[in-house]
């Protein structure tokens, strides 16, 4: 029988490596798009790579980057991929501020030239094509929770590029009948999360702060509340969108939110960090009532121009859909995320 072939733009990221990692167990054969950099950034996909002189490979790794169309259009041919997940994205919130041009040409117009590719090609019918939301294009909430009929109205320039990329998607799949969904994903995490992520910013922090490597660690808005899943399974259901019968959009999420603060205190009670506040506003700081050392100060550089104070998903299309629900519990996620980070930590793999 002749296996399926995925190609994943941007397979070095986190949830790219993940989703590689899961194909292959499925047994396809994994193309994976990679940026050209001076520095090595395959990390996360060590595990599976495979040397390109071995025979009966499942996984290749090709240069590529989608703000170049003809990259883009060239892998597409010579691949001719049975799914396209579209993962690729300068993803960072607060940097989409600073650099939002190049946001806009990654984010929203590099979905334009994946689409354009599979219809110039003439691959309607054979190639399906994921594109990756989130929940960020909700911003100024209308309604909570969010669900697929809640309107959008983004807070930064990475929300707004991925509204354009989410329409574009819906419009290419009512003009073309190109099999594409649109995946709006709310914030997963994972151990492999970018460090610079709050998430695993707090994890690193605090782990080192622990571990006595560490003085103080400094965030932004305590008070940002995000529906927070478990990366690793969230890409199963990437994949199972893309065997249905018919292309929808989903919301991807746990239906249950937490604060920044609720999440330093459930790393801190991981590593037996009393953590209690002291103060208001940019005054307040994060004490171990324990030793009653300061390990949490506010640091104003990390609140965004624009903030969303709140997201919450909706996922019951999706649970009725596709018959899926997150496994892994908000406590469970913090404690995988601290295990393995004081293994990386003792094993000097984070300074």
């Amino acid at each position: 029988m002749k296996k399926k072939v995925a190609l994943i733009f941007g397979v070095t990221g986190q949830d790219g490596s993940y989703l590689a990692s899961f194909l292959i167990k499925k047994g396809y054969l994994v193309h994976g798009v990679k940026r050209r950099s001076s520095s090595l950034n395959t990390s996360r996909v060590d595990h599976i790579y495979q040397d390109p002189f071995t025979s009966n490979r499942d996984f290749f790794l090709h240069y590529g980057d989608v703000t170049d169309a003809i990259s883009v259009s060239s892998l597409i041919k010579k691949i001719k991929p049975s799914e396209i997940y579209n993962l690729a994205a300068q993803s960072h919130v607060s940097v989409s501020f600073e650099v939002p041009e190049y946001t806009a040409n990654a984010d929203a117009i590099g979905a334009l030239r994946i689409l354009e590719a599979i219809k110039f090609h003439g691959f309607e019918k054979i190639t399906k094509f994921y594109q990756a939301g989130t929940s960020e294009m909700y911003g100024k909430v209308k309604e909570t929770p969010q669900s697929e009929k809640t309107p959008f109205y983004p807070r930064s320039p990475y929300g707004v590029a991925k509204v354009y990329a989410h329409w574009i998607t819906v419009n290419y799949r009512e003009a073309y009948n190109i099999f594409a969904c649109n995946g709006i994903l709310f914030n997963h995490e994972s151990p492999v999360r970018g460090e610079t992520f709050v998430t695993r910013k707090v994890v690193i922090g605090l782990c080192k702060i622990k571990l006595k490597k560490q003085k103080t660690l400094y965030l932004g808005n305590l008070n940002a509340k995000r529906d927070w899943g478990y990366a690793q399974e969230y890409c199963e259901v990437m994949w199972r969108m893309l065997q249905l019968k018919k292309p929808d959009d989903f919301v991807i999420a746990t239906n249950t939110h937490y604060s920044v603060r609720d999440f330093v205190e459930a790393v801190g009670k991981e590593l037996n960090l009393n953590i209690i506040w002291r103060g208001k506003g940019t005054k307040e700081i994060g004490v171990d009532k324990r030793t009653n050392k300061t390990v949490i100060k506010i640091d104003p550089y990390y609140f965004r121009p624009n903030d969303v104070q709140s997201l919450l998903g909706d996922a019951s299309k999706l649970y009725k859909s596709i018959k899926w629900k997150p496994k892994t519990s908000f406590k469970k996620l913090v404690k995988i995320m601290v295990q393995k980070e004081i293994e990386l930590i003792k094993n000097h793999k984070i300074y």
